[in-house]
Order: C-alpha cells, then sequence, then structure tokens
C-alpha cells in the first residue's frame, strides 16, 4: 500500500521539521534557507539526503533521528519536507 501524505510539503516542514531545522539549528541541523549548510548535504544527493531523513543518520556535527523523531508522518510527508527544505535552501 502507498504512503498517503496528509499534509503539504511545506507544512510538515513547517509543523515538524521547524523543530530542528529553524535557524540556527539544533544539534548541527542545517538551517532552514542557509545555502552553506545545506550544500554540503545536497551535494550528496537527494537519495541519499531521504534515506538519512527516514532512516536516522548520524554525522559529524549531530543526529538526525529516524523521521525527525516524528515517526507518525508517512514516508511521502518526509521526503516532501526534505525537498522543500533543499529547495528554500536553493532559493538563496
Amino acid at each position: 500500500m502507498a504512503s498517503r501524505c496528509r499534509y503539504s510539503t511545506a507544512s510538515t516542514a513547517n509543523a515538524a521539521c521547524i523543530a530542528c531545522h529553524a535557524p540556527p539549528g539544533l544539534n548541527g541541523a542545517p538551517p532552514m534557507g542557509d545555502v552553506a549548510a545545506w550544500a554540503p548535504r545536497i551535494a550528496k544527493g537527494m537519495d541519499t539526503l531521504h534515506q538519512h531523513a527516514l532512516m536516522g543518520f548520524q554525522g559529524e556535527k549531530g543526529l538526525m533521528p529516524q523521521k525527525g523523531g516524528r515517526v507518525d508522518l508517512s514516508d511521502a510527508e518526509i521526503i516532501g519536507a526534505v525537498d522543500y527544505l533543499v529547495e528554500q535552501a536553493k532559493q538563496k
């Protein structure tokens, strides 16, 4: 059965991801819209960013918990939120 989105990508990011990704970023999380902080992560590719967000990741600068600690969100919602955060970093 396919994952279903209950929330838009922006509302998911602004409701869930912002807890850690609000400037200046919590525990090494790249702040929303911070081009320099997101660039090395974006360079790893979207598949890697999606995987880290879905499964969790321990990096040099901090920890990304599985689904950002929001295991109630679908995979599609998490992927959409990651895509939204990346777009925010590219708009500057």
